[in-house]
């Protein structure tokens, strides 16, 4: 049980309605803790690209949970997460807890301004998240049967965004992580076809894969009427950090929890008992 003065700590969770933000914040206030939503539909509405949305979330907050809309690579982050990490320290917010990407060489300098705001700070790295099959835009290529996407044999760490969650959790909520970075991966290295044939295992559908030009995806993106700034971040994503760099594993999450990472399959098991996979027999 927390006690009443930590109970009392009021977290801002910026993207709250987001793959790890919705995460954080039922978490946080199943605990009983004072949680503001920080989107465009709260109540107190906030929007990255309106500055004037953002003291008034920021007011009376005791810490912050950051994940910027759509990616810290996309031109523009830094300038933003050093004018919001300023405001935060004006309104004497006393913790700041990054999401960031792993291999993003961009994220790794909005990762500089936070731990140079003047208050405590944690990072949380992270790979490419499991939830990107079920919840994002790699659901409807599962459903359809034939994923399509512009990389080959580069494995990856994919991390459970739960896990995200719960690592997030323990760091706005107990002392121990100021100054820290936590890498955060999944126990087991995969390739995208390696995943896409995990999920067609346990879903009993044939789910092909197929490796195809980054050219062609663009392609693809644009017929599907994908805005042209998403189309820039993902071919940015499979270009330049899909190359390796991240095939990897951390042990981040084991420092933060004191647990190992949940494994690429138990992510399976818990989306495939959401039904979300399902596909109608027409």
């Amino acid at each position: 049980m927390k006690d009443q003065q930590n109970t009392e700590r009021k977290i801002l969770v910026l993207g709250g309605t987001g793959k790890t933000g919705s995460r954080v914040t039922d978490r946080l206030k199943q605990m009983g803790y004072n949680v503001r939503v920080g989107s465009r539909s709260a109540e107190i509405p906030f929007d990255w690209n309106n500055q004037s949305t953002w003291l008034p979330v920021l007011q009376g907050m005791d810490a912050v949970y950051i994940t910027y809309q759509p990616d810290l690579a996309v031109p523009g982050a830094e300038d933003s997460i050093r004018a919001l990490s300023k405001l935060a320290v004006e309104c004497k917010v006393k913790q700041l807890v990054l999401l960031s990407g792993r291999g993003e060489y961009e994220a790794q300098q909005c990762e500089k301004i936070i731990m140079d705001a003047g208050t405590d700070w944690t990072i949380l790295r992270a790979s490419w998240f499991c939830q990107n099959f079920s919840e994002s835009y790699l659901l409807d290529p599962v459903l359809a049967g034939h994923v399509a996407l512009p990389v080959g044999n580069i494995p990856e760490p994919f991390v459970d965004a739960d896990d995200i969650a719960d690592v997030a959790v323990e760091v706005l909520t107990n002392d121990g992580h100021s100054g820290q970075l936590y890498e955060l991966t999944g126990p087991r290295l995969l390739t995208f076809q390696e995943a896409v044939h995990e999920i067609a295992d346990a879903t009993g559908r044939p789910i092909q894969y197929e490796q195809i030009s980054m050219n062609d995806y663009s392609a693809m993106l644009t017929e599907y009427e994908v805005p042209q700034d998403i189309i820039w971040l993902i071919t940015y994503l499979f270009t330049e950090v899909l190359d390796g760099r991240n095939a990897s594993l951390t042990d981040g999450i084991q420092r933060a929890l004191g647990r190992k990472p949940t494994d690429f399959s138990e992510y399976i098991q818990k989306a495939v008992a959401t039904g979300v996979w399902q596909v109608e027999e027409v």
